[in-house]
């Protein structure tokens, strides 16, 4: 597979992941937990993704055959992010609150769906109640809290695992640290972030694109 294929297949794991159906990523021994300690830890979670208002971090993109790409990743709540791939790569996924475009610069082509459709909505949409669509999944490591988002009426939705880090200087005290999608054919992506910064100035043009398709800027 040449890189330019490889490319696109690693960066479109990420959409088609967040858009179909996705395989269970919880374990039985959940059941094990006491309720009230992982009631704490999600509540915790969930409180430190609100408490999220800007970031910028380095990301990791890696597939299901261990393929990765590297970038740079802003959120800006609600409803703002933007995959800013490595250099050579012709691709851009991104969200202006509304929308989350994935844009092949090669092939001059924008696909769009809404934020709500996606499982990266446990992010970005202010209306997911991660509390109720959310549940703790064991991660086997002290410090560390796993979070798996579906909506179970709405399976199309997809499905996303967060996992924190404890962190006293992170907002929440818990820093979101990767993120793992699992799609109906088994392809998972992972994305992994680095050097988060918080509270950065993002200035909302950061969302938009230049529409391979046309002059018009989105």
């Amino acid at each position: 597979m040449n890189r330019m294929n490889l490319t696109r297949s690693i960066a479109g794991a990420a959409v088609s992941a967040a858009l179909v159906v996705s395989a269970p990523l919880a374990s039985p021994a959940l059941a094990q937990a006491p309720a009230a300690a992982a009631q704490g830890d999600l509540a915790g979670a969930v409180a430190a993704l609100r408490a999220i208002g800007t970031m910028r971090a380095d990301f990791v993109q890696t597939d299901r055959n261990g393929q990765r790409l590297r970038g740079v990743l802003t959120l800006k709540r609600p409803g703002k992010i933007r995959f800013q791939y490595e250099k050579g790569v012709p691709i851009l996924i991104v969200s202006d609150g509304s929308a989350l475009s994935f844009v092949d610069y090669e092939v001059r082509q924008v696909q769009r769906w809404p934020i709500r459709n996606s499982p990266l909505g446990a992010l970005l949409d202010p209306n997911r109640d991660v509390m109720r669509f959310g549940k703790l999944v064991p991660s086997g490591q002290p410090g560390v809290v796993s979070v798996e988002v579906r909506d179970k009426a709405h399976p199309e939705y997809g499905v996303i695992t967060l996992v924190f880090i404890r962190k006293p200087g992170a907002p929440g005290g818990m820093e979101l640290s990767s993120w793992a999608s699992l799609d109906s054919q088994n392809t998972r992506t992972i994305v992994s972030l680095s050097n988060q910064q918080y509270g950065v100035a993002v200035p909302d043009n950061t969302f938009r694109f230049n529409d391979p398709r046309g002059a018009t800027r989105r």
